[in-house]
């Protein structure tokens, strides 16, 4: 190869190379440049509601249990075979149904027997009038003695009093043969079924248990201090399986363990939704407190989460917190928020707090 051959070559790689770069440059300056802007999230409709400090009631929580106020559990006086149960656990019963028949055909033995004893004291006391008035005429002329007086006298007293034992007799075999059929006491539930047909009922032994689930009783223990502010009427806040509700003290009572106190409150459960045994609590106030508090509206839930929605300066973000008490349309934030955050309250929830 030439020297001129070699030259040109050399020229030409140059070339190339030179071409090259330029290339890159020029796809460099094309090229995207990173993105470093942070997307910001839509912003959700709805009113702003800005979190501050309150001063809310404070509160010790009183663990109970919800249990009816009218429960009976019926027994019977007899001993005998039960021969029909009318109910099953679950059933809603009127007062005075019957529920459970007993074999009773030996007191149906004895009634008739009282039934003929009656006759005879009755026969016996008729008789014994006749007597009485007959002496009675003939001593007031003088036709009978003092004494014959006297013995148709008592003889009329003995007859009267067997008329009476026989009533007596009568009365009580009437009231054991109704302890053969047991009755609900109350409109209720039946709640607990101990027998079955064939069963061998003896006195005194659990039959059936009939409650009433329309009114429910927390019972629930506190210390002197917290029950020495408490009175009969008040109305406190409780919660039944989580369901807020209101409730009303019955009664304060020293319980039978210690230095404690039983705190009675009523909660209507009109429609019983609420089943009897549940776990339940009472707020018992002592005093006040700051705390933070957001509308119960603006929560949001997502299975076991609970959140609300936050305004930032970024755009709106859920934030999860975790709750306190409930009272009325607040519901006090125990983590998660401060004063001065904003809570978005969507719109649906805004119209359905003002009943739009």
């Amino acid at each position: 190869m030439t020297k001129h051959q070699i030259g040109a070559l050399r020229i030409s790689r140059l070339t190339v190379v030179a071409v090259s770069a330029a290339a890159f440059a020029i796809a460099c300056d094309r090229a995207p440049s990173p993105k470093t802007d942070v997307a910001v999230a839509p912003m959700a409709t709805g009113s702003i509601y800005t979190v501050h400090d309150t001063t809310i009631e404070a509160a010790f929580t009183a663990a109970g249990i919800a249990g009816p106020v009218q429960q009976a559990t019926l027994s019977t006086k007899l001993m005998g075979t039960v021969t029909d149960v009318l109910v099953k656990e679950g059933d809603r019963v009127a007062a005075g149904q019957t529920l459970v028949r007993i074999d009773a055909r030996d007191i149906a033995a004895k009634s008739d027997q009282a039934a003929a004893s009656m006759l005879e004291a009755e026969a016996m006391h008729r008789d014994a009038i006749t007597q009485a008035n007959r002496i009675r005429a003939l001593y007031a002329d003088s036709a009978a003695t003092r004494a014959q007086l006297d013995a148709v006298e008592t003889g009329l007293t003995r007859a009267d009093a067997g008329v009476r034992a026989a009533k007596a007799a009568a009365s009580e075999l009437d009231a054991m043969r109704s302890y053969s059929v047991i009755r609900a006491p109350f409109a209720g539930l039946v709640s607990r079924r101990f027998v079955d047909p064939g069963a061998f009922a003896a006195p005194g032994a659990p039959l059936i248990e009939v409650q009433d689930p329309s009114r429910l009783r927390i019972t629930a223990s506190a210390t002197p201090d917290l029950a020495r502010g408490l009175r009969r009427g008040e109305t406190l806040t409780a919660t039944i399986e989580g369901q807020p509700l209101r409730a009303t003290i019955e009664g304060v009572v020293p319980a039978m363990a210690g230095s404690l106190y039983s705190i009675n409150a009523i909660v209507p459960n009109t429609g019983a939704n609420i089943l009897a045994g549940s776990a339940a609590t009472l707020e018992l106030p002592t005093g006040t407190r700051n705390a933070i508090v957001v509308p119960t509206a603006a929560l949001v839930r997502e299975g076991d989460l609970t959140g609300v929605t936050l305004r930032t300066a970024q755009g709106d973000e859920r934030r999860w917190v975790k709750l306190g008490r409930a009272s009325g349309a607040m519901t006090e934030v125990v983590a998660g928020l401060r004063a001065g955050d904003r809570v978005v309250m969507p719109a649906n929830a805004v119209a359905s707090a003002t009943g739009n």
